[in-house]
């Protein structure tokens, strides 16, 4: 399995021995109208985060576009928003390459916009011999003891500057050996598509909560990269840099 990195969505490209992959976590949606029944306005960046997927998908031109979950935002109900962007992005997915979608926590109703063949099981599948799902649930038995890829996370990593000043929280890769129920697995988190999303601080992920996976980040072996592919280093050597 090759990894490529897209870096404007950001999106990853999993090249296997029978398909390229062009995997995207977290898109969500919809939630520009979610935040404003939060009190909080911001302009809509749907149309570009949209252009970003199928810019996405011509310079990737995979086998199939796998959407691991929180396509959409709004729980548990579907969004006046939701209803009228999803369907001309799922359209425009399908003009391009085959879609799959992975649902997650936050994508109860998303089937009603989807074909019979394109939604697949909440715990997860295998592909070309990769394991994938949302995050937010125990993996399938199938997905065990392989490398699985996952979204949910939002992973996200805190640049600082000489002085050790944080500068900004920049999407990010995590990879990891898994402990305890999953050891033998190995994670690959991808960072979340949608810019409003926010993100957790990759040393933050074991204590956060967000699910069975994270609980279990080996975090003597984790190891993080940027959007772009650009290496940052391992836990403890991100831990000590900031000690710095």
């Amino acid at each position: 399995m090759r990894p490529h990195f897209l870096p404007d969505l950001p999106a990853l490209l999993v090249e296997g021995c029978r398909q390229r992959v062009l995997v995207v976590a977290d898109l969500h949606f919809g939630i520009e109208s979610g935040l404003a029944r939060a009190g909080v306005h911001v302009q809509s960046r749907s149309r570009a985060r949209a252009e970003r997927l199928i810019a996405a998908i011509e310079e990737a031109d995979p086998d199939l576009v796998l959407l691991l979950g929180d396509v959409k935002h709004s729980v548990p109900l579907t969004s006046r928003q939701e209803f009228a962007e999803l369907p001309k992005v799922f359209e425009a997915v399908r003009a391009r390459a085959p879609l799959r979608v992975l649902p997650g926590n936050h994508d109860g109703g998303i089937a009603r916009f989807l074909d019979e063949d394109e939604l697949l099981p909440a715990d997860g599948t295998v592909i070309d011999g990769v394991g994938y799902l949302h995050g937010h649930t125990h993996p399938a038995p199938a997905l065990r003891g392989g490398l699985v890829v996952a979204g949910h996370l939002h992973p996200a990593v805190t640049l600082c500057d000489e002085v050790g000043c944080s500068l900004r929280a920049e999407p990010a890769y995590l990879y990891t050996p898994l402990t305890g129920e999953y050891e033998g697995t190995r994670l690959l988190a991808v960072p979340a598509a949608c810019e409003f999303s926010g993100g957790v601080d990759v040393l933050d992920l074991p204590e956060s909560g967000l699910g069975p996976l994270a609980r279990c980040i080996d975090e003597e072996h984790a190891e993080v990269w940027l959007r772009d592919g650009t290496y940052i280093g391992t836990f403890g050597e991100i831990r000590e840099q900031r000690r710095a």
